[in-house]
């Protein structure tokens, strides 16, 4: 299977692109390396370039006879967002429609898109099925809500046929060590927690502790990056047997506060974090936590991580960084 990769050079695109080459499948990687890292493309062919450049993406294609498409390639930033709109509507809307144009000139109409809990904005309700109002409130949010209209329209005007995970807060590392987050500026709490272990001067700051929780602080899903990928696999499998286009929801479907994920940091690490607290932080919600029983229902997936694996593996790939 001959399979384009958007944004592989990224967190979780680069975690792709090697489980597709353990799967035996030929891989080319497009990033602009604007965040990514070409050293992290560990299968396959690899193509600088950017979605928002249409003759390369023709070119791309034209030379390649792609049977799918996975993509990643995006900005992820939400406090970003909301400063820089214009770079979200750019590199998440408008680059994500010259993708699937491209795909619809060259006979391409199978692709797994890499969509975010973002799209259902303050949770109604907890946990958040796939049923939830979708109301952003952020860039972020919106833009990749507005692809996936895009997807639901190309469908129904090209056959063009797809699948949206919504992740809720990817995490972890690559199980073997070969891969992690680089994120630069880094925002995730767990690397920002394993390095506070480590130097003295990186204290963390958790943001409100008098939410309506169990200790005060913000509870998330974390899901592993692993688990993820696998859920791309049974996506593409779902599709290359001529399946509908389908959403769905990605977590663990159990919430872990701020406070319960420093504490299992510190636990692996045998560190302590040195936190402090600041004010809350505009829209972050209390709870966020998935109910990914549609998927589990439908093609069986499950997470096998749990956080303490989360984290032990996170450790593993920070600790090359002491």
């Amino acid at each position: 299977m001959k399979v384009l990769v958007t944004g592989g050079a990224g967190y979780i695109g680069s975690h792709m692109t090697k489980l597709l080459g353990q799967h035996g499948h030929l891989v080319t990687t497009i990033d602009d390396l604007s965040t990514g890292f070409r050293d992290a493309v560990l299968s396959g062919e690899f193509m600088e370039g950017s979605l928002l450049d249409s003759e390369f993406l023709n070119s791309v294609f034209s030379k390649n006879n792609f049977d799918f498409v996975i993509h990643f390639a995006g900005s992820i930033a939400v406090g970003e967002s909301v400063v820089n709109p214009s770079k979200y509507y750019r590199n998440n809307l408008i680059a994500s429609i010259n993708l699937v144009d491209a795909m619809i000139q060259n006979n391409v109409n199978k692709i797994v898109f890499s969509s975010t809990a973002a799209i259902f904005g303050n949770p109604q309700y907890v946990p958040i099925d796939e049923n939830h109002p979708q109301s952003p409130i952020n860039p972020y949010g919106q833009t990749k809500l507005m692809f996936e209209k895009v997807l639901q329209d190309y469908d129904r005007a090209y056959g063009l046929k797809s699948v949206a995970l919504r992740y809720f807060n990817a995490s972890g590392a690559d199980s073997e060590g070969a891969l992690g987050e680089r994120h630069m500026p880094e925002t995730h709490l767990i690397p920002l927690a394993i390095r506070a272990t480590k130097y003295a001067s990186s204290g963390l700051t958790i943001f409100g502790n008098d939410y309506d929780t169990n200790d005060g602080t913000c509870v998330r899903d974390y899901v592993h990056v692993e688990d993820l990928c696998e859920a791309h696999l049974l996506a593409m499998d779902h599709l290359l047997s001529d399946g509908e286009s389908r959403q769905y929801n990605l977590g663990n479907g159990k919430g872990y506060s701020v406070l319960e994920v420093i504490q299992a940091v510190e636990k692996i690490s045998g560190q302590i974090v040195n936190v402090c607290y600041g004010p809350k932080r505009t829209g972050d919600p209390a709870s966020l936590v998935a109910d990914f029983s549609n998927i589990r229902s439908d093609w069986g997936w499950q997470p096998k991580h749990n956080l303490e694996a989360i984290v032990r593996h996170a450790c593993r790939w920070e600790s090359q960084f002491d």
